[in-house]
């Protein structure tokens, strides 16, 4: 329970831009599942640290594909392909049940938009970036949910993505309405 407790704070620390309570967090909870002796809970420990820089489309050496197969069992393995974009079409009924109807080509803005869970809904988003089918309605959401929890990590990434993609579409306008979001945002992002 206490690494539980120690990976969710670590999770929000990331969030909301505190790397360094993040990295306490997460050596805390690494220290308390290291005395277990089982890889398995520090392989999902990675997956979660993991599932956050891919909320906030950082990249990050995550789990590889031999970790997780040596490691974890059936559902590590398809979060650990998930989380990399390269999830199978039989691995949607092994995948926390908020990312289930994220596998397959139904996938996508609308699923996305049934995610409940704040979180969950921008790693979803962050693998729909990784595979490049990160629409319009995707990148909206994104922003949107992160800007409601005042999460500033994930909330400047996908400004800045969104930017980007009205700079290349040529609109002057958004691109100077975006960059007024991102500097508000980053205002205080030396904490």
């Amino acid at each position: 329970m206490n690494a539980r407790s120690s990976a969710d704070r670590a999770a929000l620390a990331w969030l909301e831009g505190n790397v360094r309570i993040e990295d306490a967090e997460y050596r805390r909870a690494l220290g308390e599942l290291s005395r277990t002796g089982q890889p398995a809970l520090v392989l999902r420990l990675a997956l979660l640290r993991c599932a956050a820089r891919v909320a906030t489309l950082e990249d990050m050496p995550c789990p590889t594909a031999e970790e997780a197969q040596r490691d974890g069992g059936p559902q590590e393995q398809a979060y650990a392909r998930y989380l990399r974009g390269q999830a199978l079409a039989t691995d949607g009924a092994l995948l926390p049940v908020a990312h289930r109807d994220m596998v397959g080509p139904a996938s996508g803005g609308s699923a996305l938009a049934r995610i409940e869970d704040p979180q969950s809904r921008l790693i979803a988003a962050g693998v729909l970036f990784r595979q490049g089918r990160a629409d319009p309605q995707v990148i909206a959401q994104a922003i949107d949910t992160a800007s409601a929890q005042g999460w500033r990590r994930p909330l400047l990434a996908w400004l800045r993505v969104a930017q980007e993609r009205a700079r290349v579409a040529g609109a002057a306008d958004e691109v100077a309405r975006l960059q007024r979001r991102i500097d508000i945002v980053g205002q205080d992002a030396g904490r």
